[in-house]
Formats: C-alpha cells, sequence, structure tokens
C-alpha cells in the first residue's frame, strides 16, 4: 500500500503534468479523439449517452437529466466543465467525484498512450480535455453507469466529446460567445454546436433565437434527426414551464429542456411525469443563482460569463431589488473585454457598491481593464478587491452592511475561488486547472 505522502507526490506530479497540457492550448478536430477512444476499446460505446451542447444553460440542463434519471433509480455518469474547485467534479458517478487517486490512475494509464501517438507526430498528443475526456468514458465503463449525461467542452462539431453517439442530443441555448473560435454571428454558432447531431436520432432544441432555430433544424433535417423544440412543446408562459429547486426564470427553461428530452426517451427508462418533477425538484448545481449566508447577510453566487448569461443577470437583480427593496453589492470579475463590458453594464445599473476582483486565470480582465468599462459617474461606487480580502475566511464577508444582499457575478473561476474560502470541506482549490 502507497504511502499518504507517496500518494501526495504522485497527485502533485500528476496534476503538474495536466497542467503542462493545458499550457498547451485547445487543439481543435476530434480526429485524436477518435483515435484515442479506438486505443481504449471505444468505452463510450459501453452505454447510452445524453450529449448536451449551448452557449448557456449546458451544465444545468445535464444536472437536471442526471437528477432526473437518478429519481427513476438510474446509475448516471455525469460529465461537465469546467469544474469550480476540484477537479474531480468533471467526472461524477451517482454524483461522486473523481478522486484524485482515480485521477493519478488513469493519467498513468493514459499517459504511454499519448505519448505513443505523439511519436509519428507532436500534434498526436492529447491535449488536456481529450485527457478528461478519455478519463470520463473510461470511468463510466468501469463503475458501469446505465446512462451518461457528456456536455460539450468548447462549440459541438469539433469538441471532443463528438466522439460519442448519443441517444438524443440537446442544445440548451445559442448566444454570442467563444466567437473567435465558433464565428461572429448567432447562425455560425448555431451550426457548429448543431455539428453534435447524429443521423436519425432525436434532437431537442431550447429556447435559442428565430435565426438559430433555423440553423440548427436545417441540420437535423440534413440528417434525418428529429427535431424537438422546446416553444412548441411549452409555449411561451413561463407559467407553463416546470419548476425547479433552481432560481430564475432561465431554469425554469432549462426545466422545460430537461423534461422534453425526458419525454423523448424510450418507455424503458421509465421517467413519469412524476419522476421528472421529482428530480427537478432535486438538482444539485451550484454557482447558478445560489442563495446562502455568510456573515449575518445573504451571499449569491451566480455564474454570468457572456452577453446572454448578463441578460439572465439583469432579469435576476431587477427581481432582487424589487424583493429587498435596496440595492445589492456586487463582487465580479471575468475573462476578457467582450464578456466583462457586457456585466459591467449590467451591474452597474443595479448595484450599490461594486467590488472588481481579477479571477486568477491568465485570461482574466484586470482591474485598470473592468474599471475602464464603468461609466464616468459610476466609478466612485467601484473598489479594487481580491477573494481573500472581501472572504477572509469561511464565516466572514468584508463587504456590505447588516440586511445588504452581496452578489458575486461573473467569472465561473471568480466562483470557483469565493467557494474555496466559504466552503472549505471542497478541499483546496486547483484553479490552474479550471480553464478550458
Amino acid at each position: 500500500m502507497k504511502s499518504v505522502a507517496k500518494e501526495i507526490s504522485d497527485y502533485t506530479a500528476v496534476t503538474a503534468y495536466l497542467y503542462s497540457l493545458k499550457a498547451g492550448g485547445v487543439k481543435f478536430g476530434i480526429d485524436r479523439m477518435r483515435r484515442l477512444a479506438a486505443a481504449l476499446g471505444h468505452p463510450e460505446r459501453s452505454y447510452p449517452v445524453i450529449h448536451v451542447a449551448g452557449t448557456n444553460g449546458k451544465g444545468s440542463v445535464s444536472a437536471m437529466l442526471d437528477a432526473i434519471l437518478r429519481a427513476a433509480g438510474w446509475r448516471t455518469g455525469l460529465y461537465t466543465s469546467p469544474h469550480l474547485v476540484k477537479l474531480g467534479e468533471r467526472v461524477q458517478v451517482d454524483r461522486r467525484l473523481l478522486t484524485e487517486a482515480e485521477i493519478a490512475a488513469y493519467v498513468h494509464e493514459l499517459r504511454p498512450l499519448a505519448a505513443q501517438a505523439a511519436a509519428g507526430a507532436a500534434d498526436e498528443h492529447a491535449t488536456f480535455f481529450e485527457f478528461m475526456t478519455a478519463m470520463a468514458f473510461l470511468q463510466f465503463q468501469r463503475q458501469q453507469v446505465d446512462i451518461a449525461i457528456v456536455e460539450v467542452g468548447l462549440g459541438g462539431r469539433l469538441d471532443a466529446t463528438n466522439v460519442v453517439q448519443p441517444e438524443i442530443t440537446v442544445i440548451t441555448s445559442i448566444g454570442l460567445d467563444h466567437v473567435a473560435e465558433l464565428g461572429g454571428t448567432v447562425e455560425l454558432i448555431a451550426r457548429e454546436k448543431a455539428g453534435i447531431i447524429k443521423p436519425g436520432r432525436p434532437v431537442v432544441i431550447g429556447r435559442v433565437p428565430p435565426e438559430a432555430e433555423r440553423v440548427i433544424r436545417e441540420v437535423a433535417a440534413g440528417v434525418g434527426a428529429p427535431a424537438h423544440s422546446v416553444r412548441l412543446e411549452f409555449g411561451e408562459e413561463l407559467n407553463a414551464y416546470p419548476s425547479t429547486n433552481l432560481a430564475g426564470d432561465y431554469q425554469r427553461w432549462n426545466a422545460a429542456t430537461a423534461t422534453l428530452t425526458a419525454r423523448l426517451l424510450p418507455a424503458k427508462w421509465k421517467l413519469t411525469e412524476a419522476t421528472v418533477a421529482r428530480g427537478l425538484r432535486s438538482v444539485n448545481w451550484p454557482g447558478r443563482w445560489q442563495r446562502t449566508t455568510l456573515g449575518g447577510r445573504p451571499l449569491i453566487l451566480d455564474a454570468s460569463h457572456n452577453p446572454e448569461g448578463a441578460q439572465v443577470l439583469e432579469r435576476n437583480l431587477q427581481q432582487l431589488v424589487a424583493e429587498t427593496g435596496r440595492q445589492p453589492v456586487v463582487i465580479a470579475g471575468a475573462l476578457g473585454e467582450f464578456r466583462a463590458r457586457a456585466l459591467l453594464e449590467v451591474v452597474c445599473r443595479y448595484a450599490r457598491e461594486i467590488h472588481l476582483v481579477t479571477p486568477l486565470q491568465a485570461r482574466a480582465s484586470s482591474f485598470e481593464e473592468l474599471l475602464a468599462l464603468v461609466p464616468e459617474p459610476q466609478r466612485a461606487l467601484v473598489h479594487r478587491g481580491t477573494v481573500a480580502q472581501l472572504f477572509p475566511d469561511a464565516r466572514t464577508c468584508a463587504v456590505g452592511d447588516p440586511g445588504d444582499t452581496v452578489v458575486v457575478t461573473g467569472s465561473i473561476y471568480l466562483l470557483g475561488e469565493v467557494l474555496e474560502r466559504v466552503e472549505p470541506g471542497r478541499g483546496a482549490g486547483e484553479g490552474k486547472l479550471q480553464d478550458f
């Protein structure tokens, strides 16, 4: 049996190796993943898969589908990205995280295969995300899951996860994000995400713009995939949409997407309306308008990392001000001007006080870059902060007055740093491995 010191040393070396892969950046294309999956004996073919793409909501819908299927008694695999605090959050079986020992074992198993592939051409070496995807496929096979919910990493057509042959595909939403990689229009982005649609397999279309839906339906028709729309199934009235324990109007849209997906699965899965409703009442998905209390004041954690997410944030902040009768204190951080601009336009309309934080990521916007996006009259409301200053320990929030609500928003990486401080039971954060 290995000593604890040896295990820690192994995991430290393993994460350093994974970080070296991540530092190599993103490589688009799925041929490497196809070859890696083939070398592993195609573990992804040993269980049914639901494949989920979308600009926003794909993580929430994946978590909802996981909760629904577990409510019916099935053993589930859940693959999502990025993680909030721990790398093992990305790969879960019945919501049990992949352990450090399992991650180390999988890296030792995969590393020789990656090196062998790279012997012929350097570009053939698997990326960090491909390593994680392979770990998920193997873990789900070895843990004998009944079904896996696999979230797309980026885009769809060229994503490593697109080697799966799903029972059903889901496209939750389409908005402008990752435009450099996916295209600068809603139509181009929709076409990339529609690349997960498979011949003859149903596709569920969430609440997407009409021009995006046209593209998705065109792609689906081209491969003979039946298309099913949330809008056609549930209409436009939010009151007609399923409810969930996750807060926010947009989560009811996501709940409708998950519900329609469940209805389209074969009868053998036993997903009755009562089972679906029970699953939707028990979803665990942190960082999405997540409410808690810290230091005697309400604290809300909400990822809002692109313009579509900023629109949702605006609706939530409107409701919060109406509910409390006072403006919140907002802590915000973002990655890149495109995301930061949309975020701060909303924050500046509702915050009584703004604390700008730079997430510990290479792509993060600096304080100066964020401040430049704040209108001159409101800059007096702005303070520079760090997560350690704002949350000095697990019981303390250092900003706001009694009765104030504190909202942490923007980058999901910022939320992960805050959760590491306020929920120390999650363990030490692995921020270096968060991006992608």
